[in-house]
């Protein structure tokens, strides 16, 4: 199985993020199965044009992110990570709302501010 990636160079957006992010995506929808390998870091820079260092930055965040892991010489794959980025997103959100209570904010004007952080996040 190939995966279907498109970075756009015209895209303010950084190569890496970009991949970061489509094979994330595909990783949460199931377009990429868990347990799916994929290319070499060499092999995948090669495919897309892109620099090594690039697809390797990219792939170090997704295993940052729980969305992939690398089994040695045995290459890197798509781990479990709809439980892993569930888990971050509700502690991260967990953290916010605390913060936000101790600096005194209406629970109104919390919900508002992270409503306005979302979609500046995925109005990109």
């Amino acid at each position: 199985m190939k995966i279907a990636i498109a970075i756009d160079s015209d895209d303010a957006t950084a190569p890496y993020e970009q991949l970061r992010t489509q094979i994330s995506e595909q990783a949460r929808s199931g377009v990429l199965p868990v347990g799916h390998k994929l290319p070499t870091v060499r092999g995948f820079a090669e495919e897309l044009g892109l620099a090594a260092n690039t697809v390797a930055k990219a792939y170090r965040a997704l295993e940052s992110d729980g969305v992939i892991e690398t089994r040695g010489r045995n290459g890197t794959f798509i781990a479990a990570a709809g439980d892993a980025a569930d888990r971050k997103a509700a502690a991260a959100a967990q953290e916010y709302a605390q913060q936000a209570r101790r600096l005194g904010l209406a629970r109104a004007e919390a919900l508002s501010l992270a409503e306005d952080a979302v979609r500046a996040a995925y109005s990109r």
